[in-house]
């Protein structure tokens, strides 16, 4: 139980603040001013799940494709943990400027209930960072036991955890928007975006340290 409380702690940091619900919500708020607010509980409802499937995918799914172009696990963490920590690092020094691209997206969107999927959900929700985030956690799962087991409930249930929030912060962006304020939610995607460079920086000395491991025991061998 322990295990998977870990793994849950850990992929859900890094999951919310690569995704930063909270963020896009006010984003999503000004795009759907026009909606009704059953309307924006539907496509709060589809984003949601459409994030999940990406989120879950991308864990359990990514590592094989890697595999597929002989990419290692070390590799992988190396320039996973980098990118994110570099995007983290571009959002705390400039939050306004990604909220700005985010929006630029949504508002291109026609028909908001016919593109859920894209590009409400892909790039707008759970973009290229999320998949790389995503991917890099999936790949460091253990392969049998009982750890494997706490390790996939724990991802999971991370995934799920983070398109729950997403449903939450979509639904009610307005109401949040008057409770919150622009100031303050800038605040939190700035605490968010700390995070996320901690999350990247531990990502990255993850695949060094286990490529120092792979050269010391190829040397010993």
């Amino acid at each position: 139980m322990s295990d998977s409380l870990q793994t849950y702690l850990l992929a859900l940091s890094a999951l919310f603040s690569i995704v930063n619900p909270l963020g896009s919500a006010f984003i999503v708020s000004t795009v759907t001013a026009g909606r009704a607010s059953a309307e924006r509980v539907q496509l709060a409802s589809k984003i949601a799940l459409y994030s999940a499937i990406v989120m879950l995918v991308a864990l359990w799914g990514g590592a094989y494709v890697l595999s597929f172009f002989g990419i290692s696990l070390s590799a992988l963490r190396i320039a996973g943990g980098v990118v994110v920590a570099v995007n983290a690092f571009s959002l705390l020094q400039a939050p306004e400027t990604t909220e700005a691209r985010k929006q630029r997206q949504a508002s291109e969107a026609e028909g908001i209930d016919a593109v859920a999927f894209f590009p409400l959900t892909i790039p707008f929700t759970t973009g290229p960072g999320t998949i790389a985030v995503a991917i890099t956690l999936g790949s460091n799962r253990p392969y049998a036991g009982e750890a494997a087991l706490s390790f996939v409930l724990g991802a999971s249930a991370a995934a799920l955890t983070v398109a729950a929030i997403v449903w939450v912060t979509y639904a009610f962006a307005d109401k949040m928007e008057r409770l919150l304020g622009r100031s303050k939610a800038q605040v939190v995607s700035r605490l968010a975006a700390f995070l996320l460079l901690c999350v990247g920086t531990q990502i990255a000395l993850s695949g060094v340290t286990d490529f120092i491991n792979g050269l010391k025991l190829a040397g010993a061998a």
